[in-house]
């Protein structure tokens, strides 16, 4: 799974591909499933309500051959991936409300205290 995640993301853009770009990445997933549909169909179900480029990874797997009707299911699960994995970390939090804190005051400059006496003889 991680192979295929890497290879679909290894060909996407932030632009639409080339007809060439789309070739050379079906093949590639094809080649890297060897017949399991079900694999790419996992792929692009929890890929499919990510980023646009997620997007782009999860239409790659489906035009590789994922199996469609399986596709949904595999799309609430990276629903119910993300949920959590969007939830701040307790430690996040606590740095959060620190930093809305007034800044602290800079430390008091050192006083010099002249000890020197003029004795008058």
């Amino acid at each position: 799974m991680a192979q295929l995640h890497g290879e679909a993301m290894h060909h996407v853009r932030w632009r639409e591909l080339t007809a060439a770009e789309h070739d050379a990445a079906v093949t590639a997933l094809r080649d890297l499933a060897t017949g399991r549909a079900l694999l790419l169909a996992e792929l692009a179900g929890i890929l499919e309500r990510a980023s646009e480029v997620c997007r782009q990874a999860a239409q790659l797997c489906r035009d590789a051959g994922a199996g469609r009707e399986a596709i949904p299911a595999w799309m609430e699960e990276g629903r119910s991936r993300r949920a959590p994995a969007s939830v701040l970390p307790f430690s996040a939090r606590y740095a959060r409300q620190r930093s809305r804190q007034p800044p602290m005051p800079p430390p008091r400059a050192s006083v010099l205290i002249n000890l020197s006496v003029t004795l008058n003889r």
